[in-house]
């Protein structure tokens, strides 16, 4: 089957070149002409693991493309997605559907015969209603459907996502879209997974209920934490015991600095203000991303307080920036906010991570960026653990005393026990833990 993916960043990317190795051919399209380049060179724009093994592959074997040319790769195609950004607009927290309208608007000059219009962006409910509509004025005579089909991929874990999915949920009641959906998918009914097909604008909703969800849990864990700090709990052994339940699951149980990432933040705000405009608030999640916003400008307090109250004059090494590990992301990562509140206290930052730091520098110019773990400590007053990568887990504590200037770690992903720290004469700052 052939493929149009319209947008070639993270999401664009990955379905398109997951979809090229189910041996459909696939085109992806984009209007920034250095990065088609560079696509078609091998050179891959974003981290992700696996990924770039994936797209050479199918570009040598020739299922996979890259253009500017929209209206020939729409042309061929006989389902065209739509996988463009949708960031929140800016004053009123609402999704930017601009890029979703202007793509509409493309395909419509473009298709030939009967096409499936595919929203993969994750846009508000009533979004597919339309795109419709825009392609109904644009072309009158055209024979097409608009579909909606979410995607529900963890950076980090995005390939092993699309080819091994809990579920796949297409919205539509079109006959003929949902043949060619079925046939799109087909490789995986291998795997038997799920495809639930439901209205359109029952799986807009399904999207973002789903991720205001995942946030909902990571919240309440990170309240739990605070309450067990307050009384003297383990926030650890509070999150096994109830995931444990099979009702509740151990999956986004883990405590720490507050969710980051390009999905949670805009995502949990466009549904507030969708739920606001159709006079059925949720209470719950507002409460949610307010919550959250105020946890990660309060992990700085952490580090101060665990500094003896002043960090004014001391340095301060953070390992990782990204938001979580196995990504260069730093869309909304809690390091952004950590940083400003140190630097604003009178600190100097230095910090490492294995793939972020590219796209950090332009967002923290002041930072010190090092070249690994041991020169980020290098007389440092207090090391904060900010991203839990591998490399940090199994550090040389004893060398890291020796080239810090104060042997302080502030743990704020709970990777190290704190007894561990205290034998190496270490003081130790956790999430739901306390300090020791």
């Amino acid at each position: 089957m052939r493929v149009a993916m319209i947008g070639s960043g993270y999401v664009g990317l990955v379905s398109g070149a997951c979809f090229a190795d189910f041996g459909h051919v696939v085109t992806c399209v984009d209007l920034d002409l250095a990065k088609v380049e560079a696509l078609q060179k091998g050179k891959i724009p974003i981290f992700e693991p696996g990924l770039e093994e994936l797209v050479v592959n199918n570009a040598k074997d020739g299922r996979l493309a890259f253009t500017t040319d929209l209206t020939a790769a729409v042309g061929k195609a006989e389902a065209v997605f739509i996988a463009v950004g949708t960031p929140s607009r800016r004053g009123d927290g609402h999704a930017d559907l601009s890029y979703v309208y202007a793509a509409a608007r493309s395909i419509a000059a473009a298709m030939q015969g009967f096409t499936v219009v595919v929203t993969k962006s994750t846009v508000p409910v009533g979004t597919g209603d339309e795109v419709e509509r825009i392609i109904r004025e644009e072309r009158p005579d055209a024979d097409f459907a608009v579909v909606s089909n979410p995607e529900f991929l963890r950076e980090g874990a995005a390939i092993t996502d699309f080819k091994r999915p809990d579920r796949i949920v297409v919205g539509t009641d079109n006959a003929r879209a949902r043949d060619v959906m079925s046939e799109l998918y087909r490789p995986l009914f291998l795997n038997r997974s799920p495809i639930l097909f439901t209205s359109r604008r029952t799986s807009e909703l399904t999207k973002y209920a789903a991720n205001a969800f995942l946030a909902t849990k990571i919240t309440f864990i990170n309240e739990i934490a605070d309450l067990c700090e307050k009384v003297g709990g383990d926030v650890q052994d509070v999150a096994r015991g109830i995931g444990l339940d099979n009702r509740i699951g151990t999956k986004f149980l883990h405590a720490g600095p507050g969710y980051g990432g390009s999905c949670f933040p805009k995502d949990t705000l466009a549904l507030v203000k969708t739920a606001q405009d159709a006079g059925s608030p949720l209470r719950i999640v507002e409460a949610v991303a307010a919550v959250n916003e105020r946890r990660k400008s309060a992990m700085a307090e952490r580090v101060i307080t665990a500094c003896g109250g002043s960090v004014v004059g001391k340095t301060i090494g953070l390992l990782g920036l990204a938001f979580k590990p196995n990504t260069d992301d730093m869309r909304e990562a809690p390091s952004l906010a950590i940083v400003a509140a140190l630097e604003e206290a009178g600190a100097t930052v230095r910090a490492y991570d294995p793939e972020s730091m590219a796209m950090a520098k332009p967002l923290m110019p002041t930072v010190i960026y090092c070249k690994d773990a041991y020169d980020c400590a290098e007389g440092a007053a207090a090391l904060v653990l900010v991203t839990e990568w591998d490399e940090f887990r199994a550090l040389d504590f004893i060398r890291l005393g020796e080239i810090m200037s104060a042997k302080v770690l502030v743990d704020l992903r709970n990777v190290y026990r704190p007894e561990d720290l205290l034998r190496r004469d270490f003081a130790y700052t956790g999430i739901g833990r306390g300090t020791i």
